[in-house]
């Protein structure tokens, strides 16, 4: 995992880490890794990763990836989606906007 780069989504250290259960389409292997690193980093305090705490912060969301993954596979559909976009949606859209979620519709920013 050495080769992902700091997540651009987080300046400093995030508040919170957005539910990925219900996601349409379904969350992704990235959208995945980046909460994973997101919990990693909240967990061990780390505002950021030096090349001492890279090692063990790779390891441990690569373990919370995977468990992660095996999770939304086995829990059953969500009835309502989530409340906000993961923060790699929010940034990287499909057709070219900036999305922001509220109260389950999506709201246009150019």
């Amino acid at each position: 995992m050495s080769d992902l780069p700091e997540p651009t989504y987080c300046w400093g250290m995030c508040r919170n880490i957005t539910a990925l259960r219900g996601l349409e389409p379904a969350a992704t292997a990235e959208e995945i890794e980046a909460a994973a690193l997101q919990y990693v980093r909240k967990v061990g305090g780390l505002s950021s990763i030096s090349a001492t705490t890279r090692p063990a912060v790779d390891a441990a969301v690569a373990e919370i990836a995977a468990i992660t993954t095996r999770l939304l596979e086995d829990l059953p559909e969500r009835k309502v989606p989530p409340k906000n976009l993961p923060p790699l949606r929010r940034l990287h859209s499909h057709d070219g906007h900036v999305h922001t979620h509220e109260h389950g519709e999506h709201t246009h920013v150019h």
